[in-house]
């Protein structure tokens, strides 16, 4: 009657190596900045691309969509809720601050022209509904795409803080892969 011997800890589902993050802090702060960067200083480099180009098309596309011009903080007269998300995309966001600072204090626009800049809303004049006008629902979906795009990067910070939701194999995979590993037993 033959016996069967523990798995030796060289067992090839045991040789995934352990996950060590850099400084997690660090790493969520330069993935807000730059959506995918957290990951590349961390050197999980495939996903750092990954979500850079997803993260990044998403948020360009949705400005090429409303001319540039959804992105845009404003809280007079009307609060600039979307702002609150596309913010999550890090720097392409900020230079819609620095706009909106220079508009109110009535300094020259950045770039010299309406990139990101806040639409003046004033008596006999709404440049707004003027965007609506010229961008129809592009400027709405603009808005929509930029959004998802701050939105998708908080997953992405939050995944270079706490590391992946899951790192190796699964538990029934390993038990499926050692059943078959091991055979009838001997005698049968």
């Amino acid at each position: 009657m033959a016996t069967t011997t523990p798995q030796a800890a060289t067992d090839p589902l045991d040789a995934d190596p352990p996950l060590t993050l850099r400084d997690p802090a660090l790493a969520a702060f330069l993935a807000w900045l730059v959506p995918g960067l957290g990951h590349l200083y961390q050197g999980r480099t495939a996903k750092g691309v990954l979500f850079m180009v997803c993260i990044l098309g998403t948020f360009i596309y949705g400005l090429f969509l409303g001319g540039g011009r959804v992105v845009y903080a404003q809280w007079r007269p009307e609060k600039r809720l979307p702002y609150l998300c596309q913010i999550g995309v890090g720097i392409p966001a900020l230079p819609a601050l620095v706009q909106a600072s220079r508009a109110r204090s009535g300094k020259p626009l950045l770039f010299g022209s309406e990139f990101m800049a806040p639409p003046r809303i004033e008596p006999g004049r709404n440049e707004l509904a003027d965007l609506h006008l010229k961008f129809h629902r592009y400027f709405e979906l603009g808005t929509v795409y930029t959004m998802v795009a701050g939105l998708l990067n908080m997953l992405v910070i939050y995944d270079a803080f706490a590391g992946p939701a899951y790192y190796g194999r699964d538990e029934e995979d390993e038990d499926e892969a050692r059943a078959g590993d091991t055979g009838p037993p001997a005698g049968s």
